[in-house]
Order: structure tokens, then C-alpha cells, then sequence
């Protein structure tokens, strides 16, 4: 078993739009306060910042509701330097950033930074401080592109594309602060339920990439109508069963919920969990 230290700091990232990020940190967040972990947010993504628009509509459900079991986290939300030169920009964005951590560690058990679909140096700066980043893909070879070239037969990898090169820079600064190591967990989200040729290459080619530049491969998320309704809500998965749901569960919901729990269980929610337990005993 790993060793945990709290706070517990998880960055979902992946330099490719529309892989699911948000729907996992949201679904992160709302497991860890689910089991009573305090929890603190960094939204990074200074351009589309979906996930504070994601908690603005939960607090306002919260409110309109009178939900108060609706539990929220402390979110902080960054926004891009406009200082003159590059020099300037990072300066003032690192200075920033380590304000909102300083803050985010002082009142939570876990950290979960939320980061853009592209590459910048605010992206950048908040995988160095990772103890362990999450990467949702979507199964297809368009974004597994990000993280690797792959040649025209989709059965080997020609070499490690630019979003696995940026994790292990940032592994390396990270050693560089403070000797710590960086844990990388790959999600695969929107799975067929097919047992299509295009899904089993993909497999294939992330289990040759795990071996090769070291990450771990969970579930993750299947295409779901349900996703796309909650985020008007501010709702996860895991609200529906404290709220007045207005529509019957289906399978697609049972399954959806095995999904966010197996999820959960594959980056050692349980672990952590444990952590926070054996600081309290």
C-alpha cells in the first residue's frame, strides 16, 4: 500500500478538449465528500472554468432547495496574469496558484485541480504539485493522439506523444522541489458496449503505454444522457438518492453508479479514507 499524507492533492488533465474532466472531478469531488472527507477545489481552466460554473449551479440548486445534505467544497478559481512579458505572467500565476493551494491545504483532507483541455503554464505548474494525476480519455485513437503516436495499423507505438512528455517533465520538477514522486492513473471514459476492433487496439496500445512510461489504467465513464442533465444541476451521480429526482432509475443509472464506484476504488479513495482515520485515531 502507498503511503497517504493528507492533504491529498488529485489533478485531472489531459491537453485534448472534451475527454470528460469535469464530469470526473465533479464525480471525484462529491465521492471524497461523501465519505467526510473536507475537500477544497482549484479550477485552473482560467478560459472555460466549466467546473466553478459546474459548483456555481450546485450552490444555487443547494439554495433553491434548501438542500443542505447537497455538500460543497471550497472551490478557488485562477485566472490567467496579464502582466506585460512571460516572465512577468508565470511569476504572478505561480504566485497565485501557491496562495490558492496554501489556502486549499489549511482546510482540506483533498485537493482536486481541475485543468484546461490545452497546454499552459498554469497546466503545467498544478501536475508538479500532483500526488497523483488522473487523465480521462475518450476511447478513440483521435485522443489517444495526445499521449502517443501510434502507427497507421493502430497495433504499435511509434513514440510518446506531447501530453506524456509535459507528465514526465513535471514528474521531474516535482522530484527537483521536494523528492516526491507523481502517481499517473488513465481513465478510459466513453466505452462501447461493442467488442469493436478500434476498442481493442486502443486497449492494446495503453496497456504498451502503461509499461513504457508508467501509469495505472481505471474505468471510467460510458457515455450517459444522465452526465449531460446533472450539470445543470450541479448534480452528481451520488445526489440522487438525497434529492427529489423527478425521473425513475433506469439500468443506465444503476450502471452509471457502479461505474463512479469502481472508479472511485481504482484511484484508492479507500486508502485515503484510511489516511484521514489513522490522523484522527
Amino acid at each position: 500500500m502507498k503511503q497517504i499524507n493528507l492533504p491529498y492533492i488529485f489533478v485531472v488533465g489531459n491537453e485534448k478538449g472534451g475527454a470528460g474532466k469535469t464530469t470526473c472531478s465533479m464525480h471525484l469531488i462529491a465521492g471524497l465528500l461523501d465519505k467526510g472527507l473536507r475537500v477544497a477545489s482549484i479550477d485552473v481552466d482560467c478560459r472555460q472554468h466549466s467546473l466553478t460554473r459546474y459548483l456555481q449551479n450546485r450552490e444555487a440548486y443547494r439554495i433553491s432547495q434548501n438542500a443542505q445534505n447537497i455538500l460543497m467544497p471550497m472551490n478557488f478559481l485562477l485566472k490567467d496574469s496579464v502582466a506585460p512579458t512571460i516572465a512577468e505572467r508565470e511569476t504572478e500565476e505561480t504566485k497565485l496558484f501557491e496562495e490558492a493551494l496554501n489556502k486549499a491545504k489549511e482546510n482540506a483532507d483533498v485537493i482536486v485541480i481541475d485543468t484546461p483541455g490545452s497546454h499552459s503554464f498554469l497546466s503545467c505548474l498544478a501536475h508538479s504539485y500532483a500526488n497523483t494525476v488522473i487523465t480521462p480519455i475518450n476511447d478513440s485513437f483521435v485522443d489517444l493522439d495526445v499521449m502517443a503516436k501510434v502507427d497507421a495499423e493502430g497495433q504499435n507505438i511509434i513514440s510518446p506523444s506531447i501530453y506524456s512528455q509535459m507528465i514526465w517533465s513535471q514528474k521531474m520538477e516535482r522530484v527537483k522541489r521536494d523528492g516526491n514522486s507523481i502517481e499517473w492513473v488513465v481513465t478510459r471514459n466513453r466505452l462501447s458496449s461493442l467488442d469493436a476492433k478500434n476498442k481493442r487496439n486502443v486497449s492494446n496500445i495503453l496497456e504498451q503505454l502503461a509499461k513504457r512510461i508508467s501509469f495505472r489504467i481505471v474505468s471510467g465513464f460510458s457515455e450517459r444522457v444522465i452526465f449531460k442533465e446533472l450539470f445543470l444541476k450541479g448534480l452528481t451521480l451520488l445526489d440522487l438518492t438525497k434529492i427529489n429526482y423527478d425521473k425513475p432509475f433506469s439500468m443506465s443509472h444503476v450502471a452509471a453508479r457502479q461505474e463512479l464506484r469502481e472508479f472511485l476504488q481504482g484511484i484508492g479513495i479507500d486508502e485515503i479514507i484510511g489516511a484521514k482515520e489513522g490522523a484522527l485515531a
